[in-house]
């Protein structure tokens, strides 16, 4: 019986590492060891039981990155509950399909994101508690009042390799969310393969990752890599600002750090106007988006350290294509890592050959076991122990696997996945609107961005392209907008009136 949580918290106590530092914030002078990482888990545990959450409940955790996500996390798991962290930049209106969907029984916010979220909460059936990390809010708990119901540290309850330890919300092709259930030992298995075979992370080493803890890539870059082995994390729970992330290289000293393409490029840009950083930086990686070759050569140029290129997804927890150091050719990401097999397959299923482009399955032990009240989807995705990606790749003859596109309109910003639909009924769903489309454009500096065609209704006033952008971000989230409008007066369609986005892709509007 293995609780990943025994693993990954428990043991450092045994191993001697109680007072090794674990987690850091930014800018407020806290910290958390591994010893009172224990405890408080044990406790938050311990209070979940005494709050009427029950083994298998789902807690909905809309929490920033800051020392309470990991202690509600690896608590929710020592109890048994079920942890569904949640992307922080999402708006009121996906916030209430999540909880709804995902029926949990009590939810954790950090008091910076309640008021985002309260429209979702008066009419939920299924919340028992709600508990709030910061500033008290009316009729809800707070975080300290919560943790004085566990006075006595509960330990890690037993539980299977194969048991369902937490969600993750990845975004589908319609942009509806689904609910990716991983087990325990999905943590262990990514741990094990890119975090220990790949990053080769070390008990010395400080971890600063961008990516934030609500999402795949994030989770394992602050909390599963660093504490498999006794690591240090910095966490910062604001925007990542090019600005922001090169003082916090400045200040805190990490000797890895994990960032996207969109942010690399952006810093790149600042420190060419300012210095680059002196940091003890020993690797970097990236993943969410594909890097481009340019802005890799540019850092480590700049850097002096080498980026990692890899590309993962939600449904397999972590990376698992990826360069390594010492086996890096920007441009690529790189070959599969240990641990991990992965195929390309034509439209029929058939294998294809070298220099062919095809969709890439993956194998691995840290696949989902599927998606939360969506068979469908389910059978579509997981097919025996092949995960579907739904990125279109070539592999060359030296055993590299070339980036290609998606098999669907999907397209990442900032490392998170975006819906062209989604997008496209926010921006109709304005009076200033008839109808839209949204591709990808890629940027001055290579890397994708929404682009819509809108045929407006009537003449565009000079402030429609401004107002569409707040329109867009107040609801889907703030990263979604598109970065350029174009007015149009009519869109490409077929003859049964479905949007021909790929000639807006070839300049044909």
């Amino acid at each position: 019986m293995a609780n990943a949580a025994t693993f990954f918290v428990d043991r450092h106590l045994g191993e001697g590492r109680a007072e090794k530092l674990a987690f850091r914030e930014v800018g407020t002078g806290r910290s958390l060891t591994y010893g009172a990482l224990a405890d408080a888990s044990g406790r938050a545990a311990a209070a979940l039981l005494a709050q009427g959450i029950s083994r298998e409940d789902r807690l909905a955790m809309l929490v920033l990155d800051q020392i309470e996500f990991p202690i509600l996390f690896w608590g929710a798991m020592k109890a048994g509950v079920i942890p569904v962290p949640i992307n922080t930049l999402l708006a009121s209106p996906i916030y209430d399909a999540i909880l709804q969907d995902c029926r949990a029984t009590a939810l954790v916010v950090s008091s910076e994101l309640f008021e985002v979220v309260a429209p979702a909460l008066a009419q939920n059936p299924y919340l028992k508690a709600i508990i709030v990390v910061g500033d008290a809010r009316p009729g809800c708990l707070s975080f300290e009042a919560f943790m004085s119901k566990g006075d006595t540290a509960l330990p890690a309850c037993e539980a299977s390799d194969d048991e369902t330890a937490f969600w993750l919300y990845s975004s589908g092709s319609t942009g509806a969310p689904k609910g990716v259930h991983h087990v325990h030992s999905a943590l262990r298995a990514t741990a094990d393969t890119y975090g220990a075979r790949v990053l080769g992370v070390r008990s010395d080493d400080v971890v600063f990752s961008a990516a934030k803890f609500f999402f795949a890539y994030g989770l394992g870059n602050s909390m599963t890599f660093p504490m498999s082995v006794g690591a240090t994390v910095v966490i910062y729970n604001g925007r990542p600002t090019p600005d922001g992330i090169v003082d916090i290289l400045r200040h805190e000293q990490p000797t890895i750090f994990c960032g996207v393409p969109t942010l690399y490029a952006a810093m790149l840009a600042h420190v060419e106007d300012t210095a680059p950083p002196d940091v003890p930086l020993r690797v970097c990686i990236s993943a969410g988006e594909a890097l481009p070759e340019d802005v890799g050569t540019r850092w480590q140029r700049m850097i002096g350290v080498p980026i990692l290129d890899g590309v993962g997804s939600t449904e397999m927890l972590h990376i698992f294509l990826s360069n390594a150091p010492g086996d890096l050719e920007y441009g690529t990401s790189g070959v599969p890592v240990p641990g991990y097999d992965v195929r390309l397959v034509d439209e029929a299923g058939a294998e294809v050959g070298v220099d062919e482009v095809g969709e890439l399955l993956v194998n691995g032990a840290s696949a989902a076991g599927g998606y939360w009240n969506q068979r469908a989807k389910t059978r579509d995705t997981f097919e025996g122990v092949w995960t579907r990606t739904g990125d279109k790749y070539e592999r060359r003859a030296d055993g590299r696997y070339i980036y290609c596109g998606r098999t669907d309109d999907m397209f990442k910003v900032s490392g998170i996945w975006v819906s062209p639909f989604e997008v496209e009924q926010a921006i109709s769903s304005h009076a200033g609107v008839l109808e839209c489309a949204v591709i990808a454009q890629r940027d001055g500096d290579g890397l994708e961005k929404p682009k819509a065609f809108v045929v407006p209704r009537g003449t565009p006033t000079d402030g429609l392209e401004d107002a569409l952008r707040e329109h867009v971000k107040d609801r889907i989230g703030k990263w979604k907008y598109p970065r350029w409008f174009e007015f149009v007066e009519t869109l490409p369609k077929t003859a049964t009136g479905k949007i021909q986005r790929f000639k807006l892709r070839e300049g044909g509007a």
